[in-house]
């Protein structure tokens, strides 16, 4: 693939990864921007907390499908060996900018959302078997705690585990990919940490079970 192809394909996955879901729907649906309110991120959990669970699960499915798709754009070149090194690690270049347009988006003055979603779209395009795996460690702690910051947490540092002891891969890229996920979630969760050890941390509420006289 040519330089100036590689640079053109890493740029739309950035493009992609620009797009700013939860500001959007908030906007033109709810006349809301949910920078403003919550936790002031622009991700599917603030989403869900502002404005409902069917708009920020919304949110989550678009953001998810942007890593996926971004990460999928290495396959329109035929210039990489299917699972070699080379297509690996153009594969988290392309995982890198879209996850970087999130956090960063073009489209929303370059204040987005933690980029969760949106990794997780790019770790199951990248190992789906790990990744089916840590979705559901994600799920039996969010449906436990009601803690998604957690949850969050618990299956980034699952994901590593899986991938070089379960799953024996040694494809370099992809192993040293799995462990600055760990190190990237724990850094981007500084403040949910220090909540939740102040018992301070926010739940989800569409788990909260409703008393018969509400």
């Amino acid at each position: 693939m040519p330089p100036i192809l590689k640079i053109a394909t890493l740029l739309l996955a950035y493009l992609l990864g620009s797009i700013p879901t939860a500001v959007w729907i908030g906007n033109k649906f709810f006349d809301t921007d949910v920078r403003e309110h919550g936790s002031k991120n622009a991700g599917a959990t603030n989403t869900m907390r502002v404005l409902g669970f069917k708009p920020g699960l919304i949110v989550l499915l678009i953001d998810v499908l942007k890593g996926w798709i971004a990460v999928n754009l290495v396959r329109f070149s035929d210039a990489f060996v299917l699972g070699s090194s080379d297509y690996v690690t153009f594969q988290l270049l392309l995982g890198a900018g879209v996850i970087l347009g999130h956090i960063f988006p073009l489209y929303a003055n370059f204040k987005g959302g933690k980029g969760v979603a949106t990794l997780l779209g790019v770790v199951l395009a990248l190992h789906a078997p790990a990744t089916l795996i840590c979705m559901g460690i994600f799920l039996i702690i969010l449906f436990t705690t009601r803690y998604v910051s957690l949850g969050s947490m618990a299956a980034g540092f699952a994901f590593p585990i899986l991938v070089i002891l379960v799953f024996k891969t040694t494809t370099p890229p992809l192993v040293i990919f799995s462990l600055v996920i760990s190190v990237l979630l724990l850094l981007t969760h500084q403040k949910n940490i220090e909540r939740l050890l102040n018992h301070e941390e926010n739940k989800v509420r569409f788990l909260k079970k409703r008393n018969k006289e509400e």
